[in-house]
Order: C-alpha cells, then sequence, then structure tokens
C-alpha cells in the first residue's frame, strides 16, 4: 500500500456524539408552519441568486429553528426563524470576503441592531433589508435583558466572523485552545443561545456567574465541536481551514480517523460536565431560579437540535443523512480543483 493511500483515507467513521446524550429529538410543534412563512419572507428580500439560493436552501436552515427551540411560543419561534436565516445569510456572505469589506457587514448589522427604527440608506443590500426586518419583528415580544444580551453577543460574533476572514487573509495557523476560543465566537451560538431568553428577565449578574458561564461554555464546545465533525467533510473539500478537525490533525499530528476520534472523546468529556455540573446552580429568586433552570435546559436542548438537524438537513451529508446518523461512515469527498 503506498503512503498516499496511508494518507488519503475513502474514507472516515465520525464518533458517535449521540451515546448517552440523554435528550431526545423534539421538535417545536409550530415548524412547519412557521418554516414556512419565514422561508418566503427571507426569499422575498431576494438575497442571493436563485440557483445558490436553491442549494442552500435544501441545508434547511429553518429546520434548525424548529428542533433547537422545542419550546418557544409561536411569536418567539417566528423570531427565532428569522434570525437562523439572517445569521446563515452574513455568514455566507463573508465566508467569500476579505476582512475589511466582512467589516462593512458587521458595521451595518450593528447599526441596525442598536438603531432599529432609525431609516436606512437608499439603495441598502438585501442584508441591511433582511436584518431591519428580522430585528423590527422581534422587537415587541423581548424581554429588555434578552435583547442587550442578543445585541452585545451579536457584537462578538461579528467582530470574530471578521477575525476568521483576516486569519483566510494572512493565511493565520492557531493552536487548538486558540482556535476554540475564536470559534466560540464564530460558530453564533452565543446569539442563538440569547434567544433562548426572549420571555424571560435574567439579569447580567445570574447570566454571568460562574456556574452558568460554565455550562454555557460546556454547550458552547459541544455546538463546535460537533459542528466541525459533521462539516470537515465539505469544508475540506472547498479548501476551508476553519475547523477543529483539521486543528487537531496538525497540532496533535493525527491522521484523520485519529482527530476524529480525539474530538469525540473531548466531546463526551464535555458531555459528562454539562450535565454534572446542572447540580452545581446557587438559587437567586423562585422566579429567577425556573427561569435559569429553563434557559440551561435549552441550551441542552439546542445541542440536540444542532446534531439532528445535521443529519437531517443536507448540508454536510447530502441526502444520505439519515443513513449516516446509523452507521457513521462517510466517504471522504474529493478537494475541488
Amino acid at each position: 500500500m503506498s503512503s498516499r493511500t496511508l494518507s488519503t483515507p475513502s474514507f472516515f467513521r465520525i464518533p458517535d456524539l449521540l451515546d448517552k446524550w440523554p435528550l431526545s429529538r423534539a421538535a417545536n410543534p409550530a415548524y412547519d408552519e412557521v418554516g414556512s412563512e419565514s422561508l418566503a419572507w427571507f426569499i422575498s428580500h431576494e438575497p442571493f441568486e436563485p440557483q445558490f439560493l436553491a442549494g442552500l436552501i435544501k441545508c434547511k436552515f429553518g429546520l434548525l429553528a424548529g428542533l433547537a427551540y422545542p419550546n418557544s411560543s409561536r411569536e418567539h419561534l417566528r423570531t427565532q426563524y428569522d434570525m437562523m436565516y439572517a445569521l446563515w445569510m452574513f455568514d455566507e456572505i463573508s465566508d467569500r470576503q476579505c476582512a475589511s469589506d466582512a467589516q462593512k457587514g458587521a458595521d451595518l448589522i450593528m447599526d441596525i441592531l442598536r438603531n432599529p427604527y432609525d431609516p436606512r440608506p437608499e439603495g441598502e443590500s438585501a442584508l441591511g433589508e433582511v436584518w431591519q426586518s428580522f430585528w423590527l419583528r422581534a422587537l415587541p415580544s423581548a424581554s429588555r435583558s434578552a435583547v442587550h444580551r442578543f445585541v452585545d453577543e451579536m457584537q462578538i460574533w461579528v467582530d470574530s466572523v471578521v477575525q476568521e476572514a483576516a486569519d483566510r487573509d494572512h493565511q493565520v495557523t492557531r493552536t487548538i485552545d486558540d482556535f476554540l476560543l475564536l470559534r466560540r465566537q464564530t460558530g453564533g451560538a452565543l446569539p442563538c443561545f440569547a434567544m433562548i431568553g426572549l420571555g424571560m428577565n435574567l439579569p447580567d449578574t445570574v447570566m454571568n456567574h460562574a456556574a452558568i458561564v460554565a455550562l454555557t461554555t460546556h454547550a458552547v464546545d459541544m455546538v463546535i465541536m460537533a459542528n466541525d465533525i459533521y462539516s470537515y467533510n465539505v469544508e475540506q473539500a472547498r479548501g476551508d481551514r476553519h475547523n477543529l478537525v483539521m486543528v487537531a490533525m496538525r497540532e496533535r499530528q493525527l491522521d484523520l480517523q485519529g482527530a476524529m476520534d480525539y474530538l469525540g472523546e473531548r466531546y463526551h468529556q464535555l458531555r459528562d460536565a454539562f450535565f454534572d455540573q446542572m447540580n452545581d446552580i446557587p438559587s437567586w429568586s423562585p422566579q429567577i431560579d425556573a427561569d435559569i433552570k429553563e434557559y440551561i435546559m435549552e441550551m441542552g436542548r439546542w445541542v440536540t437540535g444542532n446534531m439532528y438537524w445535521s443529519f437531517e438537513s443536507e448540508r454536510y451529508f447530502g441526502p444520505h443523512g439519515l443513513e449516516i446518523i446509523e452507521h457513521r461512515n462517510v466517504t471522504l469527498l474529493p478537494r475541488r480543483a
């Protein structure tokens, strides 16, 4: 067997991230109806060329909202659906931009979030139209603390997306820990978690408590690892280097399967820590205690929904996701020229 064959396997096996995961798949009862409304709204803004948009619709980003927010009210679910499309739009656009162009989109989004009622410039891009429309619909049913938290998390997210573009521009190489710090921000989980609390008044003193920060970080890291494990194949095929599997292969001198196994072990450690630390949450007041307990469980359900969406959409595994969730064997895609 040649060394080339050894270094370039024809398939790999993804780790079983659902192993011993105690939360089952659940979908919001309104997800079909709300999803159709939200998708129609998004398409009406003509965000991309029709051919590109058709391919991306197969990724079923709306389905992620239905699975990630199974207990949301219909009104809040619509906000969460719209957010998915708005986040996805900027992510897709910025992936093909240099840092300076990505910065323009970031500034536009934050201006809208901080000044939602200001008239927008004549002829502004579809990105601006989508974000203002989403945010104006979200505000009436959102608590003040949720709005504040979402805006703060969005600033961190857009800044990290610009940093990711700068890393591409300069071909920056990061260690696993350094990459994970950036990936916690670029993954977009924190703005999505902020949307869990749309109807809750959770003070910063609660959300910034060390126990809540630790649980949130565990949940974010699980989302990141699952995303990078599941997305590895399509990302390596298009030459995208912003992936934890690739970082682990390089830093720890592992082959592809070794990196998959290593991240699977780290994921299971995070799983155990997340559920163990649920028992170490302090008490504030009856209402806050009830809300924070629900918030933490909904983070866990977000992690669950993200895993199932990864297989049920065509984003990472094409039409074969429901088969792959069972046998976990993935055929390695060829690198595009």
